[in-house]
C-alpha cells in the first residue's frame, strides 16, 4: 500500500479568500514543510500566489507539489456558473503549469486533482449534519447542477489533464446518503470520480467505513478528517451553522475524535488503496497559531498507526 498524506489550507482556517483573518500564506506553506507534509492543497483561489512562476518558486522553496485545487461555492445558480467555468480554467491552468503530486494510483486516477464541492446555500449551511431539516433541492435545481459539475469536470480533464472529484461536504447541496447516492446515478465514473471525507461522512450521518465501501469503485481521492463527537453532538443539537460548528472545534487532529482510523487503515490495506490523502481540519482562521501543532500531531498519528 503506498500512500502518500498531503494538507491543505483550512486547516490554517483558509476557506474564504475574503476573510480579513486569514493566516498570510507563506505560514501556511512553511508550517505545512515543517511539519512533514510533502504536498498541499491550493486551497481558495487567490490565497496562494496565482501567478505560475511565483507559485512555483514558493512551492519548491519548501518543497512542496500540488495535490488539488478545489471549487468550492454554489453550483446550482446559474448566475453564478460563468465564474465557476472561469474559476476552473484559472485552477486547472495552475495545476499544469507548477509542480503536482507523484502521480501514485491503482485503480484510482492520478493527482492533480479538481475537488468539486457545491457550497453556498446558507439554509444548507445552518442546516449542516441534519439530514430531517435541511432543505433539498428540486428536481429542475439538482439537474442544473449535476449539468454544471459535468461541464466544469470536461473542461479539467479535456484541456488540463486534471481529474475531477465531486466533494460531499458538509453544509452543501450535496450531503447525506441519499444525495450521494443520487450523484453516483446521475455523473457517470469516466466524467468524474469521488473525494470522500471521513470527517464529513460522519457528520452528515454516515459511518465511514461503510459508505467508503459501498462507493469503493467511483473513489480517486480520500480527505481525513476528525470530529469530536460531544462537541458534534452539541452543535447539532442547538442547530449551529457548519462553519459556526468548526469555529467551537467540531473537528480536531486525527487520532483525537470518534473516528477509528486503525480500522480505515485496515481497510485501505485490504482494498490495496495506493495514492493521496489529505488531512484537513477546519477551524476560524483566528485559532490558525495552534495550526502547526494540530497538522504535525495529525500527521504523526497517522504514522504510528501504518500510514
Amino acid at each position: 500500500m503506498t500512500i502518500h498524506i498531503a494538507n491543505a489550507p483550512c486547516s490554517w482556517g483558509v476557506d474564504d479568500p475574503k476573510n480579513p483573518f486569514l493566516p498570510p500564506w507563506q505560514k501556511v506553506l512553511s508550517e505545512a514543510s515543517q511539519a512533514g507534509y510533502k504536498s498541499i492543497e491550493l486551497g481558495p483561489w487567490t490565497y496562494l500566489p496565482v501567478e505560475p512562476a511565483e507559485l512555483r518558486q514558493q512551492l519548491e522553496a519548501h518543497d512542496l507539489s500540488l495535490v488539488a485545487g478545489t471549487i468550492f461555492d454554489d453550483l446550482v445558480s446559474e448566475a453564478n456558473f460563468p465564474a465557476m467555468v472561469e474559476l476552473t480554467h484559472n485552477i486547472c491552468r495552475n495545476l499544469s503549469l507548477v509542480p503536482t503530486a507523484t502521480k501514485t494510483h491503482a485503480d484510482n486516477k492520478p493527482a492533480p486533482y479538481l475537488v468539486i464541492i457545491d457550497f453556498g446555500n446558507p439554509e444548507r449551511a445552518k442546516y449542516a449534519g441534519q439530514s430531517d431539516k435541511a432543505p433539498r433541492l428540486s428536481d429542475r435545481e439538482w439537474q442544473r447542477m449535476m449539468q454544471h459539475i459535468t461541464t466544469l469536470s470536461q473542461i479539467a480533464w479535456n484541456e488540463y489533464g486534471v481529474r475531477a472529484v465531486i466533494h460531499p461536504h458538509a453544509g452543501g447541496c450535496i450531503e447525506f446518503a441519499d444525495e450521494l447516492q443520487q450523484l453516483v446515478e446521475d455523473i457517470p465514473h469516466e466524467v468524474a470520480g469521488l473525494c470522500l471525507d471521513t470527517g464529513h461522512l460522519y457528520y452528515s450521518g454516515m459511518d465511514p467505513i461503510p459508505y467508503l465501501s459501498r462507493y469503493w469503485d467511483r473513489i480517486d481521492y480520500l480527505h481525513f478528517k476528525d470530529v469530536n463527537d460531544a462537541v458534534w453532538r452539541d452543535v447539532i443539537a442547538r442547530g449551529v451553522d457548519f462553519f459556526a460548528a468548526c469555529a467551537e472545534g467540531v473537528m480536531c487532529p486525527i487520532g483525537k475524535g470518534a473516528i477509528d482510523y486503525p480500522a480505515v487503515r485496515a481497510f485501505l490495506a485490504e482494498r490495496n488503496y495506493q495514492g493521496w490523502i489529505t488531512v484537513e481540519q477546519e477551524r476560524d482562521p483566528r485559532d490558525a497559531d495552534t495550526s502547526l501543532r494540530d497538522v504535525t500531531a495529525s500527521l504523526h498519528y497517522l504514522q504510528s498507526v501504518g500510514f
